[in-house]
């Protein structure tokens, strides 16, 4: 198990392009692949796609910082509820950096812990952005 690593993969359940879009100006992802259900070299069962998802984002990887995340619509099923019981932490090096990030992804979402001092961290805070997606932000430690 020595090269195993755990990878996030998300579901946005219709909204991958725009979660993608979102993050991009947000705080800087970086679109690696996409691939849509349209391109998939293998069709899928008919009554596994809702109707209109042909356009949809099949599979697509991201990555922030040094982290590559993967993403998809998903099938339209159980995926398209929200996310639960995790979120993304997301350490940057500095407070004003901390700063900018936390207030692009609060747009449109929920802020559930404000900004401020912590003893662990000069600025640290919690919100679920507008795709429901919880993130935790904070200075990380200093290197």
């Amino acid at each position: 198990m020595s090269q195993s690593y755990i990878q996030p993969y998300l579901f946005f359940g219709g909204h991958c392009e725009e979660a993608l879009d979102f993050y991009k100006s947000a705080i800087g992802a970086e679109v690696q692949m996409l691939m849509r259900y349209s391109d998939s070299p293998d069709p899928m069962p008919p009554s596994m796609l809702p109707a209109g998802y042909e356009s949809k984002v099949m599979h697509a990887s991201f990555k922030i910082g040094s982290t590559v995340l993967m993403a998809s619509d998903g099938c339209g099923g159980e995926e398209s509820k929200g996310f639960r019981g995790f979120s993304l932490s997301l350490a940057l090096a500095t407070e004003a950096e901390t700063d900018l990030a936390f207030n692009a992804l609060a747009v449109g979402g929920e802020v559930t812990m404000p900004l401020a001092k912590t003893f662990w961290s000069p600025r640290f805070g919690m919100l679920q952005d507008k795709f429901g997606m919880g993130w935790m932000i904070t200075v990380g430690p200093q290197a």
